[in-house]
């Protein structure tokens, strides 16, 4: 049975894995490609996470493609119309077909000799196999099957519901009852304000507080705007303004903490009213040590300061049958317990890797420019911002893979790998103290020290490097068939 080959396969149909087959059709018209998708359905997290007041967490205008502008006049948008938006890319650029649902990737391995990638598949609960000459991975950076539940003693006495925002039961009745969400991330901050418009009470429970700003749910500017200039003109004013913006906030916060700790909690203050006690959103931390939570005109402020949520911060001693004992010794009875306590990383889907039939440990690789893998051949993977929007770095990804391959094709080589003949010192893969990132050290590849091998977070020096940069810079290594026996990549 012959086996089938595609030129190019991208992993994931989420928001990174439509804009990447995008980019691919329109860069490289003539290669032949296929998205595989585990699940039955486009989308990714925009499909997968259901909880209520699912939303973005950085705005549209940088969080949308750059070749399709967002004319929701959400900023902050909602996760259906965040999912309407990847559907509405996928069909207005012929994409649908492309996609192979239930197409879970167990495992691949690269032959040298050939310049191929086989790629071990279920189908359906069907083994199969594809070949291929380039991947891209946009998987995204959490395991889709399970959330992050710390051990809770006692957990398996309570009596209430107990659920995890990742696997939301829809058909959940929270009205009137007693809701305690533990944590204090994006999540926990979505999930109060919504929850407390239905529910008798809502309490935010967090072992310690985070930075959380105010920012507008939408643009007041650009309908205004849209009345004299072009849509496609008015989208990239939003998204060139955003971007300076939100690298002049985190630069700020970065270089002046002390300032910018005051600055955020004078701001929450403001919102919060005098009586609030500042406790509750005071971090022990300096600001971007871990993501700033952003609420869409204050939701999170306003359920507080009227009364229909609280938030504590303690930490829990055990559960009993009628909900939480705290280490202070104080209850907190509830009906339901929400665990908005992260996501369980996982680099590539957790997809075994092989090199000619060679275990590679990713653990061990450094990341070249953010997209291809130390010692890895004709791989790449989409890894977002962790200080601005995730697509802004999906996009410039998207662009520079496609510069490879077209880069390859003028100049007749099968394959290319990035190796480091400096043996440089590696960091960790993020600058970042989040809980789940620091949970998943041993499981992520590394970073270098200096360019480019190093993870800048700054989208303007990455789109001069992934946009304008030289392809063949003598670190990646680019060799035909005949050549390739003499320059295998080293093993992990």
């Amino acid at each position: 049975m012959q086996v089938e080959h595609q030129e190019v396969i991208i992993i994931g149909a989420g928001l990174s894995g439509i804009g990447a087959a995008y980019h691919l059709k329109k860069k490289c018209p003539t290669k032949t490609f296929a998205i595989l998708e585990s699940r039955s359905r486009m989308g990714g997290t925009w499909d997968l996470f259901r909880y209520p007041g699912i939303r973005s967490d950085s705005d549209m205008y940088t969080l949308g493609y750059n070749f399709k502008p967002w004319n929701d006049p959400q900023a902050i948008a909602d996760g259906p119309s965040i999912l309407k938006y990847i559907k509405e890319a996928a069909q207005e650029n012929s994409l649908e077909d492309k996609i192979r649902y239930n197409h879970q990737v167990t495992a691949m391995n690269w032959c040298t000799k050939t310049a191929t990638w086989t790629i071990s598949l279920k189908v359906n609960g069907q083994a199969k196999t594809l070949t291929c000459n380039f991947l891209l991975s946009c998987t995204g950076y959490y395991n889709y099957e399970k959330g992050f539940t710390p051990e809770f003693k006692g957990k398996e006495t309570f009596t209430g519901r107990f659920i995890h925002p990742q696997h939301w039961d829809e058909t959940l009745d929270y009205k009137d009852k007693n809701i305690v969400v533990i944590g204090s991330g994006a999540t926990a901050v979505t999930l109060v304000p919504e929850l407390a418009k239905q529910a008798a009470s809502v309490t935010m429970l967090q072992r310690s507080p985070t930075y959380v700003a105010s920012v507008p749910k939408e643009d007041k500017l650009l309908p205004i705007l849209r009345k004299f200039l072009p849509n496609n003109w008015v989208y990239r004013f939003a998204r060139t303004r955003n971007v300076a913006f939100t690298m002049a906030i985190y630069n700020y916060c970065r270089r002046f903490p002390n300032h910018a700790r005051k600055a955020l909690t004078n701001l929450a203050k403001k919102e919060l009213g005098p009586e609030f006690n500042m406790k509750h959103f005071t971090p022990k931390y300096d600001p971007w040590d871990e993501r700033l939570c952003a609420v869409p005109d204050g939701d999170l402020f306003k359920a507080l300061k009227e009364g229909k949520a609280r938030v504590l911060t303690d930490t829990i001693k055990h559960f009993n049958q009628d909900g939480i004992v705290l280490s202070s010794g104080d209850t907190l009875a509830a009906d339901i317990i929400v665990s908005a306590t992260g996501l369980e990383m996982q680099f590539m889907g957790g997809i075994d890797i092989h090199v000619d039939g060679v275990p590679f440990n990713v653990s061990e690789a450094k990341v070249y420019r953010g997209v291809l893998i130390e010692n890895l051949p004709n791989l790449g993977m989409i890894f977002g911002y962790t200080n601005a929007s995730w697509t802004l770095k999906s996009d410039l990804t998207c662009e520079y893979f496609c510069r490879i391959i077209n880069h390859m094709e003028k100049n007749q080589t099968q394959q290319c790998v990035p190796i480091d003949n400096e043996n440089m010192e590696d960091i960790p893969f993020i600058d970042m103290n989040s809980g789940y990132i620091n949970r998943a050290l041993d499981k992520v590849p590394k970073q270098g020290i200096k360019s480019p091998w190093r993870l800048y977070q700054n989208y303007l020096r990455d789109m001069a490097m992934l946009r304008l940069g030289n392809v063949d810079d003598g670190v990646l290594k680019f060799s035909e068939l005949s050549e390739q026996s003499q320059m295998q990549p080293a093993q992990m």
